[in-house]
């Protein structure tokens, strides 16, 4: 008996309450390709003041520039966007830009799921798609995003004007 009070305990605590009914917390993380609708949420998500900070550019997106900017990322061959969504939320984004054989990375994780290293989880799961060379570029300070490259297989390449260029070369496979 005590250990069935202890399973139901157990499985109460893994889900959530959402309007009246009751889901499994399982922390499925899962990548699906971004789409128009997203962009609102990618907008607010771009000029939050920490992804600001840490991007190369640090001024807002104005809305007409990031619709422009969408059209052409889910037109472009040579570009991917990803949403991370966790148990069907969304909670970041991962971008690939292929370039001359090798594709950059960047991410941003939504600021309500900052701390809690989904960062590291959906660019792995990215960086796994690729069997070409990935690379990224991350702001000196910013320990965090250096924690996702390194989790990711990418290696400290070089240092230039404040900025760590990080690589990992082509995957092999069978």
């Amino acid at each position: 008996m005590g250990a069935n009070r202890a399973e139901r305990n157990t499985d109460q605590r893994r889900q959530q309450h959402d309007g009246g009914e009751r889901k499994p917390v399982n922390n499925r993380l899962t990548l699906r390709p971004a789409c128009h609708r997203d962009a609102e949420l990618l907008l607010a998500w771009r000029n939050d003041p920490s992804t600001r900070e840490a991007s190369h550019s640090t001024a807002m997106v104005q809305p007409e520039q990031h619709a422009f900017w969408m059209a052409q990322t889910l037109a472009g061959a040579d570009r991917r966007l990803m949403i991370a969504e966790l148990d069907g939320k969304p909670i970041g984004t991962v971008r690939a830009d292929r370039s001359q054989g090798c594709w950059e990375l960047s991410w941003t994780v939504a600021p309500q799921a900052r701390g809690r290293g989904l960062a590291k989880r959906m660019v792995a799961m990215m960086a796994l798609q690729i069997d070409e060379p990935i690379r990224a570029e991350i702001k000196t300070g910013h320990a965090a995003s250096i924690r996702v490259a390194e989790s990711a297989g990418m290696e400290l390449e070089r240092e230039h004007d404040g900025v760590l260029h990080y690589r990992r070369g082509a995957r092999r496979t069978s």
